[in-house]
């Protein structure tokens, strides 16, 4: 590619949002480019390693057609290359690993293979292409509209690129940030929302959503994997996190709902009356060996809570304190590993399970950490619509069945406000929620003309961005942007323009649900109260050799 370059849609930021609009603008005829900053696309669900956290309805409704796509193509990449046995290839919705946390468990790099499918003829034809290990270092504004931006991969050459719409598919806001468009960072007050769990002072902008370092893990009986001590374990293992029941590196948990203690041990002895496994190894379990034959073991992603790293926030700080939070995050899920290899309070006696095998070979690292932290909260657009939780909370909308109706809706979710501990020291935030729609509104900036969010950072709040974040709305926003930009490039015109005109709207959203395949609203459904954290699926018989 030359220097520079020119694309009708610049996308930034290669995870499942940006893939979305990538996706949507190349239906629509529209050249783009993805700039990941990862070799692997997919953000959160592979070079984070976050199997998908999804709601109780996805396999019949409440995502986009390619969303659905993409699931499907999950399941038939199992069924055409792992000896899965007669049973689980029958099972048309089955779940490779049988995770208890939603139903569709798999292994991060599948994922990343998966998406690589889904794009490969877009790349053949020109409508796509792909930059790999690059980020946005500089952005070139001009009144009210960007003009380029500059990327740097990670060997430093640099490409200026043009175009005539630029989305922000980042996790953490970057090209919103560089680009000087207003937005919020961390938690509003009461008094500027309105919101019932927002907080009762002044707003904190460092109150930000604790990050997770994921560890991909296998379970080989028999052998010794111990890690090398990590260089801070005995920092982490004499830490004790504001309303955590001790330390951190343990089996006990504040409750994410209730803030009492609570256990969670590696494994439990025998499962609920449901059949469920209510441990941390069958909460993310990617791979279930009992879908294979003998010589296959179990994979897991440990993504807990005792590895969520809430010390230090990621925005607003200097470039030292950043890179010292994400080494921090890094140390901690190192130091829990090694506390379960050799401390740990074991469900059969003893302590220690060495038989812990952290899997690199899977994520692509030399230690099994992910390439990339997971990252709740980003940068959030100042918007026309700001999502509330009044829009969809079932205390905050006092009796009120389902959540607010948008008539500029672009797409739906379905989550519950989870929250998870704030780099302030507040605790976990957990609050029912009514299935929704995600308004035009939250996706146009106040001022900017020509830049769109793509990913976790729309017009919404700390608060409701709790419920956005998760895999297929970040897919739906940032499909919806793309699908967006794509419509305003063929109309020669502006997003606030397709919102304000009634007959623009609706044409637009035409697009929308026909050729671009995306749901604008949910039948009647109930609310998502605690009880829909967990029990998407029922689980498998334990082959012989591991705990069940």
């Amino acid at each position: 590619m030359s220097r520079p370059a020119h694309f009708d849609l610049v996308v930034i930021g290669g995870g499942l949002g940006g893939i979305a609009a990538a996706l949507a603008a190349a239906r629509l005829g529209l050249p783009s480019v993805l700039v990941s900053e990862s070799d692997w696309i997919g953000g959160q669900v592979s070079s984070q390693c976050i199997p998908p956290d999804e709601h109780p309805w996805i396999e019949s409704v409440g995502c986009t057609r390619t969303y659905r796509e993409f699931r499907d193509r999950v399941r038939d990449f199992y069924r055409r290359n792992y000896p899965l046995n007669a049973a689980v290839r029958e099972t048309r919705l089955f779940n490779p690993g049988s995770g208890n946390i939603g139903p569709l468990s798999h292994e991060p790099y599948v994922a990343r293979l998966v998406l690589e499918e889904m794009l490969a003829p877009w790349i053949s034809r020109g409508l796509i292409t792909v930059l790999r290990d690059y980020q946005v270092a500089e952005v070139s504004t001009d009144l009210d509209e960007v003009r380029s931006v500059l990327v740097r991969g990670a060997g430093g050459d640099e490409i200026e690129i043009s175009g005539s719409f630029f989305l922000d598919a980042t996790d953490l806001g970057d090209l919103i940030g560089l680009a000087g468009v207003e937005h919020v960072v961390g938690a509003e007050s009461a008094a500027d929302t309105g919101e019932p769990h927002a907080l009762p002072g002044a707003p904190d902008p460092l109150d930000q959503q604790a990050i997770t370092w994921a560890l991909v893990l296998g379970w080989q009986p028999g052998t010794d994997n111990t890690i090398e001590r990590p260089d801070d374990y005995e920092t982490w293992r004499s830490y004790q996190p504001p309303e955590w029941p001790g330390s951190l590196l343990s089996w006990e948990v504040s409750d994410h709902v209730t803030h009492r203690p609570r256990t969670r041990p590696l494994f439990v002895d025998r499962p609920s009356p449901g059949g469920i496994y209510y441990d941390l190894w069958h909460a993310r379990r990617v791979l279930d060996s009992g879908h294979l034959d003998d010589e296959w073991s179990d994979v897991t992603v440990a993504a807990w809570p005792m590895m969520d790293y809430s010390r230090l926030p990621l925005i607003g700080v200097d470039d030292q304190t950043r890179r010292r939070a994400l080494a921090d995050a890094q140390q901690l899920s190192l130091s829990f590993l090694y506390w379960m290899q050799t401390e740990a309070p074991r469900h059969d006696g003893g302590q220690g399970y060495p038989e812990l095998r952290p899997r690199g070979d899977l994520t692509g690292t030399a230690n099994g950490l992910a390439k990339m932290p997971y990252i709740r909260e980003s940068r959030r657009i100042r918007a026309e619509v700001t999502l509330l939780e009044q829009h969809i909370g079932v205390e905050a909308r006092k009796g009120l069945q389902g959540a607010e109706r948008f008539a500029d809706s672009v797409g739906i979710g379905a989550y519950r406000i989870d929250v998870h501990p704030s780099t302030s020291g507040r605790p976990t935030i957990d609050i029912d929620t009514w299935p929704f729609q995600i308004p035009l509104g939250s996706l146009i900036p106040v001022r900017v003309k020509n830049l769109l969010p793509a990913a976790k950072n729309i017009g919404a709040t700390h608060l409701t961005s709790g419920a956005c974040r998760v895999h297929p709305s970040e897919w739906t926003v940032g499909e919806a942007a793309g699908a967006l930009a794509g419509f305003c490039v063929r109309q020669k015109l502006r997003p606030t323009q397709v919102r304000a005109d009634e007959a623009r709207l609706a044409e637009f959203q035409a697009m929308l649900t026909g050729p671009i395949g995306i749901e604008l609203e949910w039948p009647e459904y109930e609310a998502l109260t605690p009880r829909h954290r967990f029990g998407y699926v029922t689980a498998s018989p334990a082959p012989q050799g591991r705990p069940a």
